[in-house]
C-alpha cells in the first residue's frame, strides 16, 4: 500500500462507513454527498489493493483486511486528536474531548463525577452515549468511544476493565405488599409473585437469572419492561416485584420498599472499561486520574470500590 495516497479525511470517511455500515447514512453524518463518499472508498480500496467491505445480506461488513485498516485508522485519528489536545494544553490550559459509552443504570451516577471533573477541566468536552448493555457492547466492538461503563463488562483479550463503584441489586416491592412488614424473608416465599424484569442482555437481568440458576429456581410469572423508570413506577403501582440497582432505586420518587430477602442484595459493580488495542487520548487519562483521586468526593464513600487510588495505573 502506498500511504502517500492516504489522507486524514479519507480515513475519517472510512471509519464512519465502517461504524454505520451504510454509505448513505455515513454521508449524511459527514455532511457529504453519497457519490463523494463512494469515491473516497474507491480511492482507499485502490490504495490498499484489497477488498475492504463485503456485502452480506444487504449490509456492508468489514473484511479481514478491512478490520485491520479500521483499527489502524482509529489509532491514527485518536493519536492526532490527542496531539491537538496537547497543543491546546501547551497554549494555556487542559482541553480535549472524551467519548464515553455507559449503560442506562450508570446515568444516575456518572453525571455527579463529570460535574466535579468539569469544574477542574472546563475546556474538556464530554459526549455521553447511553444505552442498554447490547447497544454499548456494539459501540465497544466498533471502538466508537474512549471509555465505557458496564455493570457486566465484555470479555476478551482487548478488554481492560476495573471496578470503580459498588452496584448492589435489591428486591423491591410496593409499600403495601404483604412482605414489607417481615424482618426476614426466604426467596421461596415470593417465587410465585410476578417479577418485572429487564430485556434480554440487560446486566441486571443476567445477574438475577444467574443467581436463580445457581439456586435451581425458575420464576413462574414474569413481565418484561425495558426501562428502569417504568419498572420503578410499575412496582410502586402493584404490578409486581423487581430486582433493581440500589442507585436506580434511590434516584426515583416512587414509594417503594426493599424486601429483606436472604442472600440479597446481590453483589455487583460498575466497571470502567477501555480497549487495550486503542490508545486512550490525554483527556480520557485525565478523567481516569481524577476518578482515582476524587471519586469518594463525588459519590457516597460506601459505594466506592476498594483500591480506587490505583485506577490510573491499570489503564497505563
Amino acid at each position: 500500500m502506498n500511504i502517500r495516497h492516504l489522507s486524514f479525511r479519507l480515513l475519517q470517511v472510512y471509519v464512519q462507513v465502517a461504524r454505520i455500515g451504510n454509505i448513505s447514512a455515513a454521508a449524511r453524518a459527514l455532511h457529504l454527498t453519497q457519490p463523494t463518499v463512494s469515491l473516497q472508498l474507491k480511492k482507499l480500496r485502490e490504495a490498499v489493493g484489497e477488498p475492504l467491505f463485503a456485502n452480506r445480506d444487504g449490509k456492508m461488513e468489514l473484511t479481514h483486511v478491512g478490520e485491520e485498516l479500521y483499527r489502524a485508522a482509529c489509532d491514527v485519528l485518536v493519536r492526532f486528536d490527542d496531539f491537538n489536545g496537547f497543543l491546546e494544553q501547551a497554549r494555556g490550559g487542559s482541553s480535549g474531548h472524551i467519548n464515553i459509552g455507559i449503560v442506562t443504570t450508570a446515568k444516575y451516577v456518572l453525571p455527579r463525577i463529570l460535574g466535579a471533573f468539569y469544574k477542574l477541566f472546563p475546556h474538556i468536552g464530554v459526549t455521553l452515549n447511553i444505552g442498554n448493555r447490547a447497544h454499548i457492547l456494539e459501540r465497544f466492538s466498533k471502538q466508537e468511544d474512549d471509555l465505557y461503563v458496564f455493570s457486566h463488562p465484555p470479555s476478551g483479550n482487548a478488554v481492560q476493565a476495573t471496578r470503580i463503584l459498588k452496584n448492589p441489586l435489591q428486591i423491591i416491592a410496593p409499600f403495601d405488599h404483604w412482605a414489607v412488614s417481615r424482618e426476614s424473608l426466604e426467596f421461596a416465599e415470593i417465587r410465585n409473585e410476578r417479577f418485572l424484569i429487564r430485556e434480554p442482555g440487560s446486566a441486571t437481568r443476567m445477574m438475577f437469572e444467574s443467581w436463580l440458576s445457581s439456586q435451581g429456581i425458575e420464576l413462574g410469572d414474569t413481565m418484561q419492561i425495558e426501562s428502569n423508570e417504568a419498572i420503578r413506577l410499575s412496582t410502586a403501582s402493584g404490578l409486581g416485584l423487581s430486582v433493581i440497582s440500589a442507585h436506580t432505586l434511590y434516584e426515583g420518587q416512587e414509594k417503594l420498599a426493599v424486601l429483606p430477602v436472604h442472600n440479597f442484595p446481590l453483589e455487583s459493580h460498575w466497571y470502567l472499561v477501555s480497549r487495550k488495542d486503542r490508545r486512550l487520548p490525554h483527556a480520557a487519562m485525565q478523567l481516569i486520574q481524577f476518578m482515582a483521586e476524587h471519586l469518594q468526593e463525588c459519590v457516597e464513600p460506601q459505594w466506592v470500590a476498594p483500591n480506587i487510588a490505583n485506577l490510573a495505573e491499570n489503564f497505563n
